[in-house]
């Protein structure tokens, strides 16, 4: 009886981890609409695009196609991972990243637009790189939102949750820090092949370094009462 009853307080505990939906959902749509506005600001001061990004950009000049193709290839190619990184098949998820990543592109390009049309890339120089920065911190709070909310993610960022909670025992700096390398790869094989790069400047080392660590912070400091909404699976370790 005392086992009993003991079991079901820790269900209990177990429950009061998950948040209600709605605020899973409102934190989903922020945590997005703060990456497109962080992205937006990175791209249109021309500081140097994310890791990711900047890959997509090269392949994108690499193989003469859309960016929006680049970026859609890329990341259903990184959904597909995912999937082997989980070890199951996971249909929903793999829906939701494709989803999101189909759309992406729009929304950044509705920021990159505004930003565009308001003068940004014309701007002085220490103003843009003032502006980048606080761009990139904006992207590393969104992540950490729409990661806590659960529910669909960027296929890489849904990555780093992966590395994170099933391999890396929680280490979100080292979750980021791999999943990074994969694109700054890609992007060494483009200068390879091209004897060019793109879309590599100041920001892009910046988010390098910054992007694990302030999504970490976020977690720690901001919207204390959003929880990681992740069922803690026995960890598989390196």
């Amino acid at each position: 009886m005392h086992n009993l009853a003991l079991s079901a307080k820790k269900a209990s505990v177990k429950q009061k981890t998950f948040d209600p939906m709605s605020k899973r959902l409102l934190a989903l749509v922020i945590g997005l609409t703060l990456n497109a506005f962080g992205n937006g600001l990175t791209i249109s001061s021309n500081i140097g695009a994310a890791p990711w990004g900047a890959s997509e950009v090269n392949l994108a000049h690499l193989f003469h196609v859309n960016i929006g193709i680049a970026m859609f290839v890329v990341g259903s190619a990184v959904a597909v991972i995912n999937q082997l990184l989980l070890k199951k098949k996971d249909f929903l998820r793999f829906a939701g990243e494709v989803a999101f990543i189909a759309s992406f592109s729009y929304f950044i390009n509705l920021f990159t637009g505004f930003f565009t049309q308001i003068g940004l890339p014309q701007a002085p120089l220490a103003w843009r790189i003032a502006v980048g920065f606080f761009g990139i911190a904006i992207l590393g709070v969104s992540i950490s939102f729409y990661q806590r909310a659960n529910l669909i993610m960027h296929p890489n960022d849904s990555t780093t949750n992966i590395l994170r909670f099933l391999y890396l025992k929680n280490n979100v700096v080292r979750a980021q820090f791999i999943n990074f390398l994969v694109p700054l790869g890609m992007t060494g094989i483009c200068y390879l092949a091209t004897g060019r790069v793109y879309s590599v400047n100041i920001g892009t080392l910046v988010i390098l370094l910054v992007n694990g660590p302030m999504i970490a912070w976020t977690d720690r400091h901001l919207w204390h009462s959003l929880h990681h909404n992740v069922k803690q699976p026995k960890a598989i370790h390196d």
